[in-house]
């Protein structure tokens, strides 16, 4: 190894223990100035329905000190709020700050179960920052609003997420400054120095990977103007403009910049000068990993000859390749940061969407619309678990042929899902189609995602999204389907409950037939839709005969059998109800009285021959139709009525007309 080598290697090991020591104290401990630019980062980006949840969001040190803040509303209970300048115990009392310091663990605390009179009126909310085992900071929110533990929880998680995600952004713009600092400083050459600032200085202001890469480039070439330039990533990042080329990893070992990008160091090759620059100097094949504190992202190659190098080449260009890498690695955190704020508010959207209906055709329909725009799918199924027949149902499908299509539980891609309570990702199903896909094969598709619908630990149902082409979906949609999946869940959760607290109110819980206000309410509504309509009133003979004979339970049964008895001799469109005690009522839309007759005497006739013990029932009937003068639903009932009195006092066990 020549002087100039020995030269190079030597500046280029005490450059790798300065950085390693840079790069030890950023990372130990979380520094205020470091944890306050992360916290003023992380409120320009929060999206405006997390904003507009609390009156003040706080990030406090360990020990409870406030170390920032930011205020939303400027009421007088918020100025006390700006004099409280320590959250902890001793200073304010229990909060949910004071919990979290304590426990490591997210905290509420309601209103009254605040240790302070001046938080009485108001809920807080806090979750721990920890880095490397160690509590190093807590994040706090204080809200005036009435709001559930879990969404307080949820709404802070998130906040907490792009806070995390800001202060490795900030942790990596103070690393870039000091490293560009180290860099002015490592230069004997004035004008080289210079550049290599203004290239740092314009890379670490840059926020767009290909902006990053460009400027790079151009600045590697101003400096060797007759060098090849070449570029190798390993993110997808391609511009035609650039000399982008795919690392070779099958010859690791053969190939200078592979070995860069695997060892993370800058490697270099000495050979005769072939045609580099038309020389006969001996050349170099420089390999400089770009190099991030999350790890190396691409390698930049260069050819040029010795004569072209002096003893601060090799750093300068080390340095710009960990400049470059340092930019790029911010660009793409300020990406991914923009693609969590846009996540976030896509499933607060669509969560507040989801949660506005109670019907759940409607749920399903919405979340089949959305889902197909927001994976620019082609095909999209949600399938919903019928547990009393084991068995999935098509609910909603942009296919008319699978819309209602009942399958097994442990059929296909639904069937996966459903066992494993996994979601599943399929890059071309045409290569290896191992399980039958009804989806897959009707459209020829060819990408799918599927996700299960988890409800309390539960797989209440199954979506399934698919594209015809191969390799169209990402890891990201993948998680993003995953979480979307979850607030499906809650509302179909929610509009099931809705129906069921429904169906218990208007339905009598002995015999199962309505009650008497929904029938009272129905009528009303079919007449003012329909032409005409008629009304049965059932009364069952001798009933207190029969209740004090068997007893009460006897009587509970003779109820529910002639109840079922009229509601299978009636259509489906038709209502049954329990009138009161052992009077029952059928109300039949758009039915003339002759027509009811027979109704009420199949009836009739039935109940004399099916119940046990036998027991017979009267029968009033009684019709509206338009032409009538008066239209209502007391006149409807009150001839019933009248018509079953007469009924009854002419002997029971017959039908009269009123």
């Amino acid at each position: 190894m020549g002087e100039l080598e020995r030269s190079i290697f030597n500046k280029h090991e005490d450059r790798s223990q300065i950085q390693d020591t840079l790069a030890t104290e950023v990372l130990n401990g979380l520094q205020p100035e470091m944890a306050v630019e992360a916290f003023e980062l992380c409120i320009t980006k929060l999206p405006d329905m997390l904003v507009h949840d609390y009156s003040m969001l706080i990030l406090c040190d360990s020990a409870g000190k406030r170390l920032v803040y930011h205020l939303v509303n400027n009421s007088h209970d918020d100025s006390v709020l700006l004099r409280c300048e320590d959250w902890g115990v001793a200073t304010i009392g229990r909060n949910a700050a004071s919990v979290s310091l304590e426990t490591a663990e997210p905290a509420v605390v309601a209103f009254h179960e605040h240790g302070s009179e001046r938080l009485a009126n108001m809920q807080s909310c806090a979750a721990p920052i920890v880095q490397n085992g160690t509590l190093e900071a807590v994040l706090l929110i204080i809200t005036h609003k009435k709001t559930g533990r879990e969404q307080l929880i949820g709404g802070l998680e998130n906040v907490k997420a792009l806070f995390l995600c800001c202060l490795e952004l900030a942790q990596e713009r103070k690393r870039s400054r000091e490293l560009t600092t180290l860099h002015e400083s490592s230069y004997l050459d004035a004008g080289k120095r210079d550049l290599l600032f203004q290239t740092a200085k314009k890379l670490l202001s840059l926020i767009d990977v290909d902006h990053v890469l460009t400027e790079m480039i151009d600045n590697v070439k101003k400096l060797y103007p007759s060098a090849q330039v070449d570029l190798f990533l390993t993110q997808d990042k391609h511009n035609s403009k650039l000399p982008v080329k795919p690392l070779n990893f099958s010859r690791a070992g053969d190939d200078i910049c592979t070995r860069s990008f695997m060892e993370g160091q800058l490697l270099y090759e000495m050979s005769e000068a072939g045609g580099i620059a038309g020389g006969s100097a001996v050349a170099a094949t420089i390999a400089a990993p770009l190099t991030g504190k999350q790890g190396v992202y691409g390698v930049l190659r260069l050819g040029l000859t010795t004569d072209m190098l002096d003893s601060t080449d090799i750093q300068l260009i080390s340095m710009l390749a960990d400049t470059a890498g340092t930019a790029f690695e911010n660009a793409i955190l300020y990406e991914q940061s923009n693609l969590l704020v846009g996540e976030l508010r896509l499933i607060n959207e669509i969560t507040k969407r989801l949660n506005q209906s109670l019907r759940l055709n409607e749920i399903f329909n919405f979340a089949m619309s959305e889902l197909i725009q927001i994976f620019g799918a082609d095909f999209c199924c949600i399938l919903q678990l019928d547990k009393e027949n084991e068995r999935l149902v098509v609910q909603a499908s942009n296919l008319p042929a699978l819309f209602n299509e009942i399958f097994k539980m442990d059929y296909g891609f639904s069937g996966i899902v459903y066992a494993t309570k996994e979601p599943i990702i399929i890059s071309d199903y045409w290569t290896n189609p191992k399980v039958t896909s009804k989806l897959m094969e009707v459209t020829n598709a060819r990408s799918l995602l599927a996700s299960p619908i988890m409800v309390n630990g539960d797989v209440v149902g199954v979506v399934l999204v698919a594209h015809s082409k191969p390799h169209f979906f990402s890891y990201d949609n993948y998680k993003l389907l995953q979480v979307l999946s979850g607030h499906v869940g809650l509302a179909i959760t929610n509009a099931s409950l809705h129906a069921e607290v429904r169906r218990m109110v208007i339905t009598d819980n002995l015999t199962g037939m309505y009650v008497r206000h929904y029938l009272d309410e129905q009528v009303s509504v079919h007449q003012k839709k329909d032409f005409c309509g008629s009304l049965i009133l059932v009364d069952i003979d001798h009933f207190k005969r029969v209740n004090d004979t068997y007893g009460h339970q006897i009587g509970d049964k003779i109820l529910i059998q002639v109840s079922q008895i009229m509601k299978s001799s009636i259509r489906e469109s038709d209502i049954a109800a329990r009138w009161g005690g052992e009077e029952l009522a059928i109300y039949l839309p758009g039915v003339t009285i002759e027509q009811t007759v027979r109704i009420a005497e199949r009836i009739r006739t039935r109940v004399h021959t099916e119940t046990d013990p036998q027991v017979t029932v009267s029968c009033g009937v009684s019709e509206w139709n338009w032409q009538d003068d008066k239209i209502s639903v007391e006149t409807l009932f009150y001839k019933a009525d009248m018509a079953l009195y007469e009924a009854k006092n002419s002997g029971r066990n017959q039908i009269k007309v009123g």
